[in-house]
């Protein structure tokens, strides 16, 4: 068995973890990147529209800043945010995107003179200043009041990673692909590393660290129909929530993307809306106007997917062999725009759909698309519970989006929160030491084994795609987008059973080498887990707030639920352990109206949040 010794180990080689290598490997620091795929095949890679940053260089983004994207954020987050760590956020994006562009990302820049934009599907026209030509620019995206998400066309991902994964080559990052961590090696107090499983050849390896990131992106495969990648499956949830000590953040904060295509279910950027295009019922009329008058198709996330399956309900959407939908018009943006600025989006409709959508209307959904919830941490992205254990990333709840997230914020966040809680763990580092006891890794890798044993000998007669498919089902159906008691009560039932029916997997194949049935295997009774977290987290939450919407509790409770959900899980039970901590220390922006969406809110009993009280 192979043991590795780093300072740093980063589990996930998407954005977060390699930004975060590269500011340990650039301290000096020895790092080691664990990924279940090439890093530049990493889900990162995927994200199309851009990242946000306050940097007001285009004309429709003049007089943007740091407050105004704070205030955007927290609003966008329904008050669910950590505002400390919204306020670092902002007033550090500014800085990252121009380093980004430093690195060699290359961003799409301001051109002098008259430009085209498009509001509604009208054509408008704006003058770009002189004085501003050549630097970064901007385009529209939901839930902003000015222009501030930079973009390299609608690639913006796959440009920003190329560049990321080259810079981790230069400053000596050392990668482990299709690797995947297992357990965590902890005493119960401090973190020193984990064992993981070569995906192969099946040997399981152990790895030694004075640091450990979780940046293994979200977990939208626990859905049936979802925008993420199949590696995205929680696993560094998962490896959370078995310390029994981690806890994960608001697990219950389920984002739903408005424009995943039908019936692949992958995402078409929200920049094509912020560019202009506009949704469409099955009689081609635009309804969005009609629930939102200001925002329209431009309304945060969470709002835009819920007007959109009203609209469904109330029998407006398309009929098709793959559940109702709806349509989004970028027909009038024009060719060119298209097939550069929207390059990406015409590729998947010409080679998923084989439809144009220069001349033809795209069928979308509201799809699984992003976890807001994840490895709770304080604003150094230090995990709570163990000490030298770091989340960043989609897999963290650094608690920037609370419980919704605006769209170029994420992305955004990747890199940002990756310069910080970099800076932090190169603070944690230096001059820190720890006594690694291999007796715990001992202990881990016995486990592990016998994990795979059993497995190996099983006769339980359950299926581990079968199980699967099943909880994806309950998820989909219900824990979406529309909750309820009697829907969530259903899906916390129907998952115990789940949970204790994966006791009883059984493997068709022998369980050796790269055997993906084996990994699936083992994953998915911690998926489950990660699944009961978001479906009793949803039952217990009785309100409304951002992407958690209660049918029976339409208000948002700031009087009772202005807090944070807390889970871990105690060895031997079947539920999680649910406790709460309130949303952010520091209220710089005291509770309000979003501006959009239902506007229906219990106020708390003291409206004195403003300022630093705490």
């Amino acid at each position: 068995m192979q043991t590795f010794y780093t300072d740093m180990l980063c589990i996930g080689g998407g954005l977060a973890g390699e930004r975060v290598a590269i500011e340990a490997a650039s301290a000096g620091f020895n790092c080691i990147v664990l990924s279940l795929v090439p890093p530049r095949r990493s889900h990162s890679c995927a994200a199309q529209g851009g990242m946000q940053a306050a940097l007001g260089n285009c004309a429709m983004g003049e007089g943007d800043s740091p407050d105004v994207h704070f205030e955007d954020t927290v609003k966008g987050s329904d008050w669910g945010c950590d505002q400390e760590v919204a306020r670092l956020f902002v007033d550090t994006a500014p800085i990252v995107m121009r380093e980004l562009a430093f690195w060699g990302v290359p961003w799409n820049r301001v051109v002098p003179g008259p430009a085209v934009y498009f509001k509604g599907g009208q054509k408008f026209e704006v003058y770009e200043k002189e004085e501003k030509a050549g630097l970064i620019t901007a385009r529209a995206f939901g839930g902003t009041a000015k222009w501030r998400t930079c973009y390299t066309a609608d690639g913006t991902g796959h440009c920003v990673l190329y560049t990321m994964d080259c810079k981790a080559l230069e400053v000596g990052v050392e990668v482990h692909d299709r690797v995947e961590a297992l357990s965590l090696i902890h005493d119960g107090e401090n973190c020193f590393g984990v064992v993981a499983r070569c995906l192969r050849t099946g040997e399981l390896l152990v790895y030694f660290a004075k640091a450990v990131l979780i940046a293994t992106g979200g977990y939208g495969r626990l859905y049936k129909h979802t925008t993420n990648a199949v590696i995205n499956q929680g696993t560094g949830l998962i490896l959370a929530l078995d310390t029994g000590i981690v806890p994960l953040g608001n697990m219950e904060a389920v984002q739903f993307h408005p424009t995943g295509i039908v019936p692949t279910d992958i995402l078409v950027t929200e920049g094509c809306r912020g560019d202009g295009g506009t949704l469409l019922d099955k009689n081609e009329y635009r309804f969005m106007p009609d629930y939102e008058p200001e925002k329209a198709e431009l309304a945060s996330r969470d709002v835009v997917s819920r007007r959109m399956t009203e609209h469904i309900r109330k029998g407006f959407g398309v009929k098709s062999p793959y559940g109702d939908h709806l349509w989004l018009d970028i027909r009038h943006l024009g060719e060119k725009h298209i097939t550069t600025k929207l390059r990406e989006v015409y590729d998947i409709c010409m080679n998923f759909l084989g439809i144009n959508p220069i001349y033809e209307l795209i069928p979308v959904r509201p799809t699984q698309h992003y976890s807001m919830g994840g490895v709770r941490t304080n604003k150094d992205g230090a995990a709570y519970g163990l000490k030298g254990l770091f989340a960043a990333g989609e897999a963290a709840c650094w608690d920037l989006h609370g419980f919704n997230r605006l769209g170029g914020n994420s992305l955004a966040e990747t890199v940002v929160a990756g310069k910080i809680v970099g800076e932090k763990v190169v603070e944690f580092l230096k001059g820190y030491e720890v006594d690694i006891k291999t007796s715990y890794a001992t202990a881990e890798v016995k486990k592990q084994k016998e994990r795979i044993e059993k497995l190996k000998r099983s006769t339980g007669g359950e299926n581990v795609y079968k199980l699967r498919d099943e909880m994806q089902d309950i998820m989909m159906e219900k824990v979406g987008i529309f909750r309820n008691e009697k829907d969530l009560q259903d899906a916390v039932d129907s998952l115990r059973t789940l949970l204790d029916r994966s006791k009883k997997l059984s493997l068709v194949s022998n369980g050796i080498g790269a055997n993906p049935e084996l990994a699936e295997a083992l994953r998915l009774p911690g998926m489950i887990k990660v699944a009961l977290c978001i479906a009793y987290g949803a039952l217990q939450r009785k309100e409304s707030r951002g992407a958690h919407y209660r049918e029976d509790y339409p208000y948002r409770n700031d009087k009772e639920w202005l807090n944070r959900t807390l889970a871990t899980w105690k060895e031997g039970d079947d539920l999680p352990t649910l406790n709460y901590e309130p949303a952010s220390k520091v209220f710089h922006l005291p509770p309000g109206d979003r501006g959009y969406g239902e506007g229906k809110v219990i106020p708390s009993d003291s409206d004195d949040k403003s300022g630093d009280n705490k």
